[in-house]
């Protein structure tokens, strides 16, 4: 017998930029919302009977409204609201999630101040939050960042591995070490300032990474998750993935030149996939 197992459906890739203006200047976010709905949606599966189907349109234009009347200052809080709206106006959905994506932009600096109303684009790193909740159920929050490269010149090495017949890669003490950060940690409340326990686990993971004398991704990775956890309480786990982006020392040896580790090629392929879950013991 063949039968319908899991389903969901939704919209993804909702682009939304949303300006919010006050005396002092304006507030703007650009962010990439995702809404997934599970439920009762079997007898479009089986029948064709689309009775009990929101369109994913009428999604694409709910996350503008509810936008356009939500007070929320972080993602995590418009996307509860989002949530709190598909469910109490569709009692076929048993749960929704709503992933949101933020683009960085910060202020342009004129003449040594903080422009009020203009921006720049920051780098490539996009900041997430992920919301879901069933019907009548608690919410469950996560947030991360994604594609932060960062690099250290100093204080990374690596040395002590498997040395076999297949082996090629020569021990260093002294090696640049540059990865593309991705990091998710898991709230346990519903209600927190969200922005600044963000801020927080960002710096936090950022001065470990500078000031950590390392022997290894993992060893540096570790730490970073556990000064993340003892930075705030509000969280119970994160997962950290730090592909390791190598800069190949150049042999300028034949051409009667020393490299005091100076010249390096650049290369993130292949690339090393680093990755750990630290959380607090139970």
């Amino acid at each position: 017998m063949i039968e319908l197992a899991e389903n969901r459906y939704g919209k993804s890739r909702v682009r939304l930029m949303k300006v919010q203006h006050g005396p002092d200047g304006n507030e703007l976010r650009e962010w990439m919302v995702q809404v997934l709905l599970t439920g009762d949606f079997a007898s479009a599966h089986y029948e064709g009977d689309n009775s009990k189907i929101l369109p994913t349109d009428t999604m694409k234009n709910t996350v503008y409204y509810v936008a356009r009347r939500s007070s929320a200052n972080s993602m995590e809080e418009y996307a509860m609201e989002l949530i709190d709206f598909l469910l109490e106006r569709n009692p076929q959905v048993s749960s929704a999630r709503v992933r949101v994506e933020a683009a960085m932009w910060k202020r342009l600096t004129i003449a040594g101040k903080s422009h009020p109303t203009s921006f720049m684009r920051g780098s490539n790193e996009v900041q997430t939050a992920t919301v879901s909740r069933h019907q009548k159920g608690r919410f469950e929050l996560s947030s991360g960042l994604e594609n932060l490269v960062i690099m250290k010149t100093a204080d990374s090495g690596f040395e002590g591995y498997i040395n076999d017949q297949l082996t090629t890669l020569k021990e260093t003490s002294d090696r640049l070490f540059c990865t593309e950060l991705e990091a998710e940690w898991r709230y346990t409340t519903e209600a927190a300032d969200f922005n600044a326990l963000r801020s927080t686990i960002r710096e936090t993971m950022l001065a470990t990474f500078a000031d950590h004398k390392s022997k290894s991704v993992q060893e540096t990775e570790y730490a970073m998750g556990r000064a993340a956890l003892e930075s705030v309480d509000l969280i119970d786990q994160i997962d950290l993935a730090m592909p390791n982006k190598h800069c190949l020392l150049v042999d300028l040896s034949r051409f009667g030149e020393e490299n005091p580790n100076e010249i390096f090629v650049p290369t993130d392929e292949p690339a090393g996939q680093i990755e750990a879950r630290v959380r607090r013991r139970a």
